[in-house]
């Protein structure tokens, strides 16, 4: 079992507060607030943003090992994810995650693609994860 680290650190009081997340290796480190939480500011992330990135690229890779099981390698697969969060109960909630793929594969038909599409959307790990989130959608297409 691979252990994957991540550390968050927020300061003061949840409106006036500013935090920092990073990876275990340093690879990411970002700033988040409040205000990049649930208001406008784009000076910085989420947990939110976060957790669209870690699902954009597990579902890349579980996609591209599905069709590499297919004896297929795709030129790229490219995966964007929007995660929506609102409120249930007056409590803050991610209601939905729609991911939209791209890939370029030689040698694979759309309702294969299609297939694989559906089989990485339940099997990735963050998927997974995620099962919790009431509704989570795939707009797939594959570029010839």
């Amino acid at each position: 079992m691979k252990k994957h680290r991540a550390e968050a650190r927020w300061n003061k009081g949840l409106k006036d507060g500013a935090g920092e997340v990073k990876s275990g290796n340093g690879a990411i480190k970002a700033d988040y607030t409040y205000a990049s939480r649930f208001g406008d500011s784009t000076s910085g992330t989420s947990p939110e943003e976060l957790i669209g990135a870690a699902h954009a690229g597990c579902f890349s890779m579980f996609l591209s090992a599905l069709m590499g099981n297919e004896n297929l390698s795709p030129e790229y697969v490219e995966t964007k994810a929007s995660v929506y969060l609102g409120e249930k109960d007056g409590a803050p909630l991610i209601q939905k995650i729609e991911l939209t793929t791209e890939a370029k594969v030689a040698g694979l038909d759309n309702d294969k693609f299609q297939e694989l599409v559906q089989k990485s959307k339940e099997g990735c790990p963050v998927s997974k994860a995620l099962a919790a989130v009431p509704e989570i959608t795939v707009q797939a297409t594959l570029k010839e």
